[in-house]
C-alpha cells in the first residue's frame, strides 16, 4: 500500500482493514497457504516448543494450518483469552486440537479460561500476533485496544530479554513505507506476508 503511512492511526487503521476485508474468499484461502508455505519450514517456528497463534477476524491472514502443523509436530499451542477482570489484561492459554472455544465479547472465539493452563508470556518461544498495518522495521499497528502491547510491555524495562520472538502476520496489502511509532508499541522482530518476511534489525537469526 503506498498510502502515506503518517496519518492519523484511525484514519490509517480504518483504510487497511477495509483492504483486508476487501480480499475474497478465495484470496484469503490462496494466502493462508503462502503464509504455511513461508513459516513452516522456518527454523524459528521448527525450533519453538511453546507458539501463540490467533483465531482471524476482520480479513485477518489465517494462520490455522500453521496451529494445525504446530500440533501435528507436538509443540504446545497457544491462544490469546481476554480476562474477565481487568478488562485491559490478556492472557495465554494452551489450545488442543478439537477444544470447544466460546466469543469473547469482540465475538472472537477462545478457549474457556483455565488458569492451570496458561503461560506467561515470556515463557512462551514465538508468538505469532495479528496487525491492521506494518512495516519493514518492526513496526506494528494493532486494532488499538493494547492487549499485546500490555502484554509485553516488561521487554521496555528488560532490554536484554530474548522471549519470546515476535512475528507479526499479515497480507501483502497491510504494508506502508512507514509507521511512527508511540512510546509504549513494542517492536516486532519481522513481520510474515503470503510472499515475503520483513525482517527487522534486530531480527534473530
Amino acid at each position: 500500500m503506498n498510502e502515506p503511512a503518517l496519518l492519523p492511526r484511525p484514519q490509517l487503521r480504518r483504510m487497511l482493514r477495509k483492504a483486508r476485508r476487501a480480499l475474497t474468499a478465495s484470496e484469503q484461502r490462496q494466502a493462508a497457504r503462502g503464509l504455511y508455505r513461508q513459516l513452516a519450514q522456518h527454523p524459528l517456528f521448527r525450533r519453538a516448543r511453546h507458539i501463540s497463534l490467533y483465531l482471524p477476524t476482520d480479513g485477518e491472514i489465517d494462520p490455522r494450518l500453521l496451529l494445525r502443523a504446530a500440533q501435528r509436530r507436538g509443540k504446545t499451542t497457544y491462544l490469546p483469552v481476554l480476562s474477565a477482570w481487568p478488562r485491559t489484561k490478556m492472557v495465554f492459554q494452551r489450545i488442543r486440537p478439537g477444544e470447544k472455544l466460546k466469543p469473547n465479547r469482540f465475538r472472537i472465539l477462545e478457549p474457556r479460561a483455565n488458569i492451570a493452563r496458561q503461560r506467561k508470556i515470556w515463557a512462551l518461544d514465538l508468538v505469532l500476533l495479528p496487525l491492521v498495518g506494518f512495516d519493514d522495521v518492526g513496526g506494528r499497528l494493532g486494532m488499538g485496544g493494547g492487549f499485546y502491547d500490555r502484554s509485553l510491555a516488561y521487554l521496555a524495562r528488560r532490554k536484554n530479554w530474548r522471549k519470546p520472538t515476535l512475528l507479526g502476520l499479515a497480507h501483502e496489502c497491510q504494508k506502508v513505507n512507514r509507521l511512527a511509532q508511540a512510546s509504549w508499541d513494542v517492536p516486532l522482530q519481522g513481520t510474515v506476508t503470503d510472499k515475503a518476511w520483513y525482517f527487522a534489525d534486530r531480527a534473530p537469526l
